[in-house]
């Protein structure tokens, strides 16, 4: 059983300093916090903010194009599960009586339901579970650290080297 969510707003989670996009069910009840990367936010954003000055054009992107002419259509945008922090979606297409489902990224996902203005199913146990999530998780602080240790390393300037102890 899938819950039909749209995407509800965007957020930055100030303890993982990761992008959050916010899903709600119609009723505005049911939350589901799904964390993106910078780069998925900058093109959502601009999904968001461009898709009714895209429409205006009378042309599509080339997805919108090619899906044209393979008579092809976006049937769904799941959430189909959520595993040590990390969800599973994937985009299924319809060609004919054919559906084609295809794995990708959160982001990816988000993306495609804004330009296709299709809301995003969220199977009923990731709803559940996307609940109980909180950032002193184990993987979620893990990969936090991780990101701020490269970070640390990225803007560390060679001439402060010396100052700190080996």
């Amino acid at each position: 059983m899938y819950h039909e969510m749209t995407v509800f707003g965007l957020a930055l989670d100030t303890l993982s300093q990761r992008p959050v996009v916010i899903l709600k069910d119609a009723e505005e009840k049911t939350t589901v916090p799904i964390w993106i990367s910078n780069m998925e936010v900058v093109a959502l954003a601009a999904e968001m903010i461009s898709r009714d000055i895209a429409s205006q054009s009378g042309r599509g992107d080339l997805l919108t194009e090619l899906m044209k002419e393979m008579g092809m259509t976006v049937a769904m945008i799941a959430v189909d599960d959520l595993n040590d922090g990390i969800f599973t979606t994937t985009i299924r297409f319809v060609h004919g009586e054919e559906e084609v489902k295809v794995p990708v990224r959160p982001g990816e996902a988000l993306i495609t339901a804004l330009k296709y203005k299709l809301p995003v199913m969220v199977a009923a146990d990731v709803v559940t579970r996307a609940s109980c999530l909180e950032l002193k998780d184990e993987t979620v602080v893990r990969e936090n650290d991780a990101r701020r240790f490269a970070d640390f390393l990225e803007n560390l300037d060679p001439e402060e080297m010396g100052k700190y102890p080996m």
